[in-house]
């Protein structure tokens, strides 16, 4: 017995993704991106910043990070507080040592009900990304189009009331997205997402809206990945971060400007027994006359005087 051939044709099949959300690319074959002063590895930021409510709920997931022991689960809520209250300043001020701007991906909630913070973020020029509006409001399959335009729209509302600026950028819970959110956040005047995590450069996402562009945000070299996911120490963090920006200086001798993104997270990098690493680390990178440490948005706006359109 033989299975007649149209069990075997797929509409949607294609040469890459079977979607039309963006045309697949291969390494070798595309072309190169040119970061301003012809550096070859472009260092992004992006620290999450988060507000847990102490009851999490879970639908559709619940966050990562989020409460888990019987409640009221004091002993985490605290510890995540303990990133707003202290892990954060300790970052900021890292950062201003080096001289280095960095993307914020706030929870509205933080900008709302922390004035301070939201001050100490923009009077050093660091770039808002908004992130959801706290650590409930994930996105998934079966999330309504209009709930993921209210959160949407309730963050950027928030965050911009806060700050005076609305955000450009977006980052999801968990980069967790539904089938509708790229056309959401578009829709909702968001230029880039952080979400998609399936290339080390800046590409051009299609919408219903018109395109954004997606900047992945690589999770296995984030510090909650590599230290509190599998429990390794920050000096592994380090030697892991330098070994990959030694690989990508060499790639980038052909293959053009290549980027390699810091993901932090102030209640866990913050801490006094990790940050003097974190700032060693950021020392040596910055030393190099290969990096340009540079935020999310200004690494999109390169990206898109370059990508095809």
């Amino acid at each position: 017995m033989t299975l007649d051939a149209s069990y075997l044709e797929y509409p949607k099949r294609r040469h890459g993704m079977d979607h039309d959300r963006y045309e697949w690319s291969a390494l070798p074959q595309r072309p190169a991106i040119n970061w301003p002063e012809g550096k070859a590895v472009a260092i992004p930021i992006v620290v999450s910043l988060e507000w847990f409510p102490i009851l999490p709920e879970d639908k559709p997931f619940r966050a990562p990070g989020h409460m888990v022991t019987p409640y009221p689960d004091y002993r985490h809520y605290t510890s995540r507080e303990y990133g707003t209250r202290v892990g954060l300043f300790r970052l900021l001020d890292t950062f201003a040592k080096h001289g280095v701007k960095a993307s914020i991906a706030m929870n509205s909630a933080i900008a709302t009900r922390y004035p301070e913070i939201v001050e100490s973020v923009t009077n050093a020029g660091h770039e808002i990304v908004a992130h959801a509006t706290d650590m409930n409001a994930t996105i998934a399959g079966g999330v309504s189009p209009e709930r993921q335009a209210e959160i949407v729209t309730t963050s950027l509302d928030e965050i911009e009331a806060a700050s005076g600026t609305r955000p450009k950028g977006w980052l999801s819970i968990a980069r967790s997205q539904a089938f509708e959110t790229p056309d959401v956040l578009a829709e909702a005047g968001i230029a880039y997402m952080l979400d998609w995590v399936n290339d080390e450069l800046p590409y051009r996402f299609a919408t219903k809206s018109g395109s954004i562009i997606n900047l992945p945000l690589n999770h296995e070299l984030s510090d909650r990945q590599i230290i509190t996911v599998t429990q390794q120490s920050i000096d592994s963090y380090a030697t892991q971060i330098e070994d990959a920006c030694d690989w990508l200086e060499g790639e980038a001798e052909t293959h053009g400007g290549r980027m390699l993104p810091l993901h932090l997270t102030p209640y866990i990098t913050g801490l006094p027994y990790r940050i003097d690493a974190l700032d060693a680390l950021i020392g040596r990178l910055a030393a190099r006359d290969t990096t340009l440490f540079a935020t999310t948005g200004s690494l999109v706006a390169s990206a898109d005087e370059q990508l095809p359109r």
